[in-house]
């Protein structure tokens, strides 16, 4: 009789400690009471998340998250949903997202294992992989040209893990100067404090066609990683995480993906195979 007593009274206590962890609110209602919802943005990440001439997010991510929103607005019955936009930085954007300051990130974040171990991620909405830019006067074509040369990387990104391992790879010997967004690498580049900067190279393409000389630049042929863009959420939240899947994929069902694409990209190149497949795979059925 006492084993049973103790045991009943280890069963009620773990309910009880329990219990705060079932009754807390998920994302979707917590949208619903403020009718709000907070999104992290890029300050530089063009083409997929960045400040436009207006002062206002703008992007092929930003696209992306209007869309959720809208999705997630009719899901929850609501005629008006407030747009709350915080700006993130490499840096800042998992800590904003744990503790609640931003309830989904629009920018070019990589959904990568490790990463999953504090957050979690939507389904894949880009692919990309690492490279570096340089100007076409510094002569610097393929990745043993980086020997002795400085390259800027943002600190606390996939690219600057991958740099370090291709530079190894190749044995080659480079300084590293780490720099808090891209903006800031391009402004390295510009100012004769790095040879070289070293991101997706989406976003490299992005930096060049925004700095008005597009000829003056060059992007390395190599690429160095597997990228896949996601937008980020926080974990546990599998009803959140459902509503942000089920927009994404009506959007690749329906090709209005392609839509959204060619805006951000069609002066670029269209999707190649990589994305193409990957947005056939997001196309869920209902």
């Amino acid at each position: 009789m006492r084993l049973h007593r103790s045991c009943c009274w280890l069963v009620a206590s773990l309910l009880l400690s329990l219990t705060p962890m079932v009754q807390a609110a998920g994302t979707l209602d917590k949208i619903k009471a403020n009718r709000t919802i907070a999104l992290g943005y890029r300050d530089s990440s063009i083409p997929f998340s960045y400040t436009g001439n207006d002062n206002q997010p703008w992007g092929y991510s930003v696209d992306l998250c209007t869309r959720v929103v809208a999705g997630i607005a009719r899901q929850l019955g609501l005629e008006e949903l407030q747009l709350l936009w915080v700006a993130v930085t490499p840096e800042t954007r998992i800590a904003k997202l744990k503790s609640g300051e931003i309830d989904l990130e629009c920018g070019s974040t990589t959904a990568s294992l490790s990463r999953m171990q504090e957050v979690d991620f939507s389904l894949p909405i880009f692919v990309d992989g690492a490279s570096y830019l340089s100007r076409r006067g510094a002569g610097i074509r393929r990745v043993e040209d980086l020997a002795g040369r400085r390259i800027a990387v943002a600190g606390g990104t996939t690219s600057e893990r991958t740099l370090v391992a291709a530079l190894a790879q190749h044995r080659v010997s480079a300084e590293l100067v780490t720099v808090s967004d891209h903006q800031h690498g391009l402004a390295a580049l510009l100012q004769g404090r790095a040879d070289a900067y070293a991101s997706d190279r989406a976003l490299l393409i992005g930096l060049a066609l925004d700095s008005g000389n597009q000829s003056d630049w060059t992007i390395g042929p190599e690429t160095f990683s597997y990228e896949p863009y996601a937008l980020m959420l926080r974990r546990n939240d599998a009803d959140f995480r459902l509503a942000v899947n089920a927009v994404l994929a009506r959007l690749s069902r329906n090709r209005e993906i392609y839509e959204i694409h060619d805006r951000w990209f069609g002066h670029l190149a269209k999707p190649g195979a990589r994305l193409d497949n990957l947005y056939y795979l997001n196309g869920l059925p209902e």
